[in-house]
């Protein structure tokens, strides 16, 4: 954790502006490591009553108890003196400085018992070895020099909660480095961030048992400012922060790079050494508050002769209360399953290193409107407020809303808001409608369950194989989003276990994971239809479609470049509504999946029906036999067609129009236009000539027609029977007598194999079978019963045409 140079420097380090034109110093001071005196203190406020290191600042009419703890076998006699400040220009009055005689067995002569007066703005202490006239001597100087005192004061307490700070980041590496050291590299930053402290990231790649050292190497520069602890002792008189600041991050200042911790050592330095005299030399201390103690340390050995030392102790400002604002880390709920929930904060590294903050709760309330509070304990190497107690009362399951609260000092204490969730029994559900998952790609996943923040693993099973941990995470309040690795599965049923921390039995989710799906772009629906038109990829998956009360089942396949087209048949009498409705289509593929398709009924398709039609055979051949095809339900392939269609409701007819002319299987097809055989009657009715030799040469069998109108078309309707007819050039029966011989008749000609087979009677009984594929000029056939022969057409079989045989 790299900070920069400025945030290392306290704003309240205004003494630096005395020092910049002073002489570089070339060694640190020495450091406070040496043990002093101790005193006990303790602050009523009101009704109440504090030991001094749970008060941040003191105020007015406070009442103040100080008494000097020195061992029994004290042998230098200290005066303690108290002296409260109202300003740097501002000398206090006399009666503002107090006397205590330390060594008195009686506790009003060796006690301060004062109360705070108002005006007053700071105070400091004084202990001072027994010399006559002691107490004038420091009077004068408090009196004569007040702001001197003011910087002192405010620096030394600045510098108190700094050793704090570096104390308790100093403990827990040690704690840290006897128990878990292994841990060092994950808990250091998370202590450094919480104390405010500076790690120098190198160490935690050195060795483990070298890392601890490493961290505390120069200690006295490892603390950073806290703004708040900072504002704290900010003094009323000297140079601006921001000059401050600027002087602290210069060598030209004389001190170079340092803390606010090594500052203060050298700054106050400077200025007792302004106003000391032959008789007393002023030594600073930094105070050590636990309980109602204040444990002295001390940077240089007190001197008992000429120039005696007097230790300067500095007491909490006297000013209001200013609680640190609190912000809460947490991302997400927090999960309350385990004892030693955290609640991570930010923003107030002295509720880790000072007692401040104290009597910290807690207060849950439920959805049901229930409340508990639970204690909480600050943990630095955690980097928040740990939650302590039992299991949460039944009623606390889900999701619950907390607000973390305390007293700071003799003044209420508010912290962040959190939310906090505890598994519940109902498990964890589907988001909604089972998705459509599939194979061959990630695909994700969206659970409804009471405590997101409690799953503790998320793991996917299909079959009998291995369980395999997925990524997942909280969404809210009470949603999982997972995301399930599909690349390399199989389509069939899986499940997803959501084991809760701490439960024994994983929430089970039964999914099934499928082929890709069919590409569904669209269905087009004409209003009056019993039939549609489906659009999209790989639409051979589709089983049936149900839209507007309409069954639809798949009649007919095609493809488009790289789009499919299903035609679908409607089953049973049902048709599409009015054109306009906005209808929901529900696609069933055939792995069971079902997929919604909206669909707008559009305008109905134009229709027509055929009126006439008739048929004139081609040309008589100048040899050879003609076949008699009768009626106008064949047409031959050198023929022509000539029909007659009619419009249908709501279907005028133009000139642009066109009929198309196709064999069963759609394809084939011919246009008629105007150009090309059509003639128009009226916008009703139209008349259109087909020449069979326009047919491709593939095309037979039956043909039908329908109107196209730019991209719409009406219904196929069967039109005629399109049929090749084989060339016969002789018929001949035995003597020459065509007429009832008994041994038959034998037919010449090309193409026979376009003949099915050929008969006596129209019924075809007896009839002689023509095999698949002949290639002969010669058939033997039974011999006619009234003159004729006939035949059956491999193009037409539901025809019979005839044969002279005579």
């Amino acid at each position: 954790m790299r900070l920069s140079i400025n945030r290392m420097m306290r704003p309240g380090l205004c003494v630096l502006a005395l020092l910049a034109s002073a002489p570089a110093v070339a060694a640190d001071p020495a450091p406070f490591e040496l043990t002093g005196p101790s005193l006990r203190v303790t602050v009523t406020r009101g009704k109440q009553s504090l030991p001094i290191a749970q008060v941040p600042s003191l105020s007015e009419g406070d009442s103040i108890a100080i008494e000097a703890d020195l061992p029994e076998d004290q042998g230098a006699r200290f005066i303690l003196v108290s002296a409260f400040l109202r300003g740097a220009t501002n000398p206090p009055p006399k009666d503002w400085v107090r006397f205590a005689e330390t060594w008195k067995k009686k506790e009003k002569d060796r006690a301060l018992n004062l109360t705070i007066p108002k005006g007053a703005r700071q105070m400091v202490l004084f202990l001072v070895p027994d010399t006559g006239g002691a107490e004038g001597a420091l009077a004068d100087a408090v009196r004569g020099k007040p702001g001197e005192f003011v910087r002192a004061t405010q620096d030394l307490n600045q510098a108190s909660l700094d050793r704090s700070r570096l104390d308790a980041f100093m403990g827990a590496i040690k704690a840290q480095e006897n128990t878990h050291p292994e841990y060092l590299r994950s808990v250091a930053p998370t202590l450094a961030r919480s104390l405010s402290m500076k790690l120098n990231e190198d160490c935690l790649s050195k060795v483990i048992e070298m890392q601890a050292s490493c961290l505390l190497e120069n200690r006295d520069s490892l603390v950073l400012a806290d703004v708040h602890s900072s504002s704290m002792a900010e003094t009323l008189t000297g140079a601006p922060t921001d000059l401050a600041l600027q002087l602290s991050a210069t060598r030209e200042a004389g001190y170079g790079f340092y803390s606010p911790y090594i500052g203060v050592v050298r700054d106050i330095a400077k200025i007792f050494g302004a106003f000391s005299s032959p008789e007393f030399d002023y030594l600073p201390t930094l105070s050590v508050r636990k309980g109602d103690g204040m444990g002295l340390l001390l940077n240089a050995a007190p001197s008992f002769q000429k120039p005696k030392s007097v230790m300067v102790v500095a007491m909490p400002a006297i000013e209001a209360d200013s609680p640190p604002r609190l912000r809460s880390g947490a991302t997400g709920p927090i999960c309350a399953a385990r004892p030693g929930a955290l609640l991570p904060v930010e923003g107030a590294p002295l509720v880790y290193s000072t007692t401040y903050a104290r009597d910290m709760t807690l207060t849950l309330r439920s959805a049901s409107g229930e409340s508990v509070d639970l204690p909480v304990e600050a943990r630095a190497d955690r980097g928040g407020y740990v939650l302590a107690g039992g299991a949460l009362p039944p009623a606390f399951a889900g999701t619950a809303h907390g607000h973390l609260h305390g007293q700071w000092g003799f003044d209420r204490f508010e912290g962040p808001d959190f939310t906090v969730q505890l598994p519940d029994d109902k498990g964890w559900a589907l988001d909604g409608e089972p998705p459509a998952l599939v194979v061959g790609r990630d695909n994700d996943l969206l659970l409804t369950g009471g405590a997101p923040a409690c799953v503790d693993t998320v793991t996917l099973r299909q079959g009998d194989g291995p369980a395999r941990p997925i990524a997942w995470k909280p969404q809210g309040e009470g949603q999982l989003a997972l995301t399930l690795p599909l690349a390399d599965r199989k389509p069939g049923p899986l499940n997803v276990d959501v084991r809760y921390q701490g439960a024994a039995q994983p929430s089970v989710i039964g999914l099934r994971s499928y082929a890709q799906a069919s590409r569904l772009d669209g269905i087009l629906l004409h209003a009056g239809d019993k039939a549609a038109l489906l659009s999209g990829q790989r639409l051979d998956q589709v089983e049936r479609v149900e839209v507007g009360g309409l069954t639809l089942l798949p009649d007919g396949l095609s493809r488009n470049g790289a789009v499919d087209h299903l035609r679908l048949a409607g089953q049973g009498d049902g048709v599409a509504p009015q054109a306009g409705s906005d209808l929901t289509a529900r696609v069933r593929l055939r792995d069971g999946r079902t997929v919604n398709l909206g669909v707008t009924v559009a305008e109905p398709r134009p229709q027509i029906g055929l009126i006439g039609k008739s048929i004139t055979p081609g040309a008589t051949p100048a040899t050879g036999a003609t076949l008699g095809l009768g009626g106008d339900t064949v047409l031959p392939d050198d023929g022509q067609l000539v029909f007659s269609v009619q419009a249908g409701k709501g279907t005028k007819l133009t000139a642009a129009d066109t009929i198309e002319v196709a064999s069963a299987d759609d394809e084939n097809a011919i246009r008629l236009t105007a150009a090309n055989g059509l003639r128009l009657e009226g916008p009703q009715v139209m008349v259109a000539t087909l020449n069979a030799k326009a047919m491709a040469p593939a095309a037979f069998g039956p043909l039908r027609f329908r109107l196209r109108r730019g991209d719409e078309a009406s219904d196929w309707q069967p039109l005629v029977t399109l049929a090749r007819l084989p060339r016969i050039d002789a018929v001949a029966c035995a003597d020459g007598n065509a007429a009832g011989k008994a041994d038959g008749c034998t037919i010449r000609g090309r193409d026979l194999f376009l003949i099915d087979a050929v008969g006596a009677t129209p019924a075809l009984d007896h009839a002689a079978q023509v095999a698949h594929g002949y290639t002969g000029s010669v058939l033997s056939v039974p011999a006619p019963q009234d003159g004729k022969l006939y035949l059956r057409l491999r193009d037409a079989p539901d025809m019979v045409v005839t044969l002279p045989a005579a």
